[in-house]
């Protein structure tokens, strides 16, 4: 997955922001690095405080800098952050469409780490949600790190999906799904996975949708995927199941543990709003045991 060089992202309002030098793994050895890593790619709570590394103290307030040299797609195929940065005014334009009244998040481009009122963002935590600020944070690194150290192919449209399940989860948010399904513990049927599954969905939907929105000019951002690139994005949907998780951590599969659902849920339900779009994203309308 490409963006058109020529297709201009230079109106995204991504903000950079951080200092210091997390590094993944550096404090998490011993609790299975890969398996820490994984968990926390979707999660919106920073347990790097639980494993040990470095931080920035909690905080939020400072918005930080405009991504600079983020003008065309050209920009955004060269460059994690640019592409990230590019991929919010995709998004941002396909949740207009969706959602009445639809307000942007503000998107973080990390740089090493920042404090935040959910806790440290770094790589070691990995992309996230913040909803009191309704802030997305992602640490470009953290792709690299994936790539260099764990063999995980992290391509483009692998991490628009990272990024589209994260602004999902902010949907939920100012819609009142968040609200109106509060947490109530673990498991296969639990709210948490339930929210986690959607924002799957959420992201798939965006994904069959993406080539639709275009610039002020008229120009779609986004080239259409190829089959490749899609196989990709469902592999990294499968790779953050809570049972392959706990597989990697050298664990047995405990459902009862799971907070954000089986690889084969994960997949099943990124696929389902890729076909099918938002409407079939109803994971709370699905009966226990059924999801």
């Amino acid at each position: 997955m490409t963006f058109n060089d020529n297709a201009s992202v230079g109106g995204n309002t991504a903000r950079r922001r951080g200092g210091g030098a997390a590094i993944a793994g550096g404090g998490i050895a011993g609790l299975g690095a890969l398996a820490v890593l994984l968990f926390q790619l979707f999660t919106g709570t920073d347990i790097s405080g639980l494993v040990g590394g470095g931080g920035a103290p909690a905080g939020g307030d400072d918005q930080g800098t405009a991504i600079e040299n983020c003008q065309t797609g050209a920009d955004a195929n060269a460059r994690d952050d640019c592409r990230l940065a590019a991929a919010s005014l995709a998004l941002d334009d396909y949740w207009e469409g969706e959602v009445q009244g639809y307000q942007a998040p503000q998107l973080i481009i990390v740089d090493g780490a920042t404090g935040t009122q959910c806790g440290t963002a770094s790589n070691q935590t990995g992309p996230f949600y913040c909803p009191s600020e309704q802030n997305v944070y992602v640490d470009p690194t953290f792709f690299a790190l994936l790539r260099q150290q764990f063999d995980a192919t992290a391509g483009p449209l692998a991490q628009l999906y990272v990024l589209a399940h994260e602004y999902g989860h902010h949907i939920q948010n100012i819609t009142g799904i968040m609200q109106d399904n509060p947490s109530n513990g673990t498991g296969p049927d639990s709210n948490g996975v339930r929210l986690e599954l959607q924002a799957d969905c959420f992201a798939g939907a965006w994904v069959g949708d993406m080539t639709e929105q275009v610039d002020e000019n008229g120009v779609p951002f986004l080239e259409a995927p190829t089959q490749q690139q899609i196989a990709d994005a469902i592999n990294a949907a499968q790779t953050v199941g809570d049972d392959h998780i706990q597989q990697e951590s050298g664990g047995a599969v405990n459902p009862e543990s799971w907070t954000h659902g089986s690889s084969e849920q994960r997949q099943q339900w990124f696929e389902t709003g890729y076909r099918s779009g938002v409407s079939a994203c109803q994971t709370f309308g699905i009966p226990g045991g059924s999801l």
